[in-house]
């Protein structure tokens, strides 16, 4: 797939408005996603085998925006024991007695393994931020929820991101950016399949009312948690197979800037192979 995927990523401080919605470069993204779903498999079993650094990726969006759909597509054919998916929903009374990290943290992946945020502590300065009551009801030890309440929020992610980073996670951050007159009609498909409708949320509707605060909070998080070591990828959501085919050929191009390597053992050498070899051929069947 030859795309120039520095398009995608996010220059902190842009309106999301200035960002299309949609990409009318691949002709066959179905077929582009195949490719770059094999080649995502065999970098995630080198992943596993080299065993010295894991990969987060996270997907943010609105509601319909596709995340599911992506995440499956996407990993559809890597080993399920090399990737672990999280999909994080209203905090249990535990989670809120810790801070907002902690739920978080306790489900990054591993060395060798791709873990999938589907949602993520991003919802803490993004959904959480249109909506202050959320924090209004929790047991925290503030006055008051300014701006700068959310920009500690805002620095405390970023640290988190470089400590992962320092301690050999690769961090891959997808924002998937739909239009509101393509979100109206994939609700109303939603709502007219009754397959689909215990996928229906009413408040998303309601949230519908809150689109350019929403958005206001997507590119504040964006701008302020945007680093080489963590970056923001826009990525055009309106098509669906397009949107998969951009997503997965970043990721694959991401976690192939990492110097991954099969180990090699000492012990094994041609002489050790070959004497193993005959050793082999000459046992009684």
């Amino acid at each position: 797939m030859d795309i120039d995927t520095s398009r995608l990523r996010y220059i902190p401080g842009t309106y999301l408005d200035r960002y299309s919605t949609r990409w009318d470069e691949l002709d066959n993204a179905s077929e582009e996603v195949a490719a770059a779903v094999e080649h995502l498999t065999e970098l995630q079993e080198l992943l596993w085998a080299d065993n010295r650094y894991a990969v987060l990726a996270i997907f943010q969006g609105m509601d319909a925006s596709g995340k599911d759909g992506t995440i499956k597509r996407v990993t559809s054919g890597v080993n399920p024991a090399g990737f672990q998916v999280f999909s994080f929903r209203q905090p249990s009374p535990e989670e809120t007695d810790h801070n907002f990290l902690w739920r978080y943290w306790r489900a990054m992946p591993e060395r060798g393994r791709i873990g999938i945020f589907n949602r993520s502590y991003y919802e803490e300065v993004m959904v959480v931020r249109v909506h202050p009551e959320i924090i209004e009801q929790r047991p925290l030890p503030h006055e008051h929820i300014d701006e700068a309440f959310w920009t500690h929020r805002l620095e405390d992610i970023a640290a988190m991101e470089r400590h992962l980073w320092r301690n050999g996670t690769l961090i891959v951050k997808f924002f998937l950016h739909l239009s509101k007159a393509e979100q109206k009609e994939r609700l109303i498909a939603r709502l007219s399949n009754h397959e689909k409708l215990w996928k229906f949320d009413p408040n998303d509707i309601d949230e519908r009312s809150h689109w350019d605060a929403h958005q206001s909070a997507f590119q504040e998080a964006m701008t302020h948690t945007d680093h080489d070591h963590a970056p923001w990828f826009v990525i055009p959501a309106d098509d669906k197979w397009t949107m998969r085919a951009l997503v997965a050929q970043v990721l694959t191009e991401q976690i192939g800037k990492l110097p991954l390597a099969y180990p090699q053992a000492s012990q094994i050498d041609d002489d050790w192979v070959e004497e193993a070899l005959n050793r082999l051929r000459s046992e009684a069947e």
